[in-house]
């Protein structure tokens, strides 16, 4: 008796052990590749045609390519190529942010001692459902009796565009 009831009890253990061992479930998997975002400049940013002054002086180009000038002038009867920056960003319908730098600087080509500072970027998209057009203003800043000369810089500045 003493022998069945030993088979017995590890019958019923070895029961209790095979019991639930493990368990399986399916998953699907999924990816959506998207396009990289784009940007392809267009047009370059040019204040056009400015006055010296005595005093310091900014000119305040928008996006819309208006100007107003503070402590110098701007002629219009003469503005020069007056153009706000230009690009194209294909970003195929997601978001997505602008970064632009805090300040950049324009050089004299006949004096490249003789410097301006662009700075106070702005920004106004043209939004389309998978391209935008961006356009780029600024602030340039002139120095009281700044050399006359054309003022340029030709490494540019960067224009980042970045999915969210």
């Amino acid at each position: 008796m003493r022998n069945c009831l030993i088979f017995l009890l590890l019958s019923l253990s070895s029961l209790v052990a095979m019991a639930q061992a493990s368990a399986s479930a399916s998953v699907n998997s999924r990816a959506t590749v998207i396009d990289p975002i784009q940007i392809d400049k267009t047009v370059d940013l040019d204040f056009g045609n400015i006055i010296t002054a005595y005093n310091p002086g900014q000119v305040i180009l928008s996006p819309d390519g208006s100007r107003v000038a503070f402590g110098v002038q701007i002629s219009n009867s003469v503005p020069g190529n007056v153009t706000p920056a230009e690009a194209v960003v294909t970003h195929g319908n997601n978001n997505y942010s602008i970064t632009l730098p805090e300040s950049f600087l324009l050089y004299n080509q006949e004096n490249p001692n003789q410097v301006l500072r662009i700075d106070q970027f702005t920004v106004a998209p043209q939004e389309g459902a998978v391209m935008d057009i961006i356009r780029i203003g600024g602030t340039l800043n002139l120095e009281a009796n700044q050399l006359s000369g054309f003022y340029t810089n030709s490494s540019g500045f960067n224009v980042t565009v970045s999915y969210n």
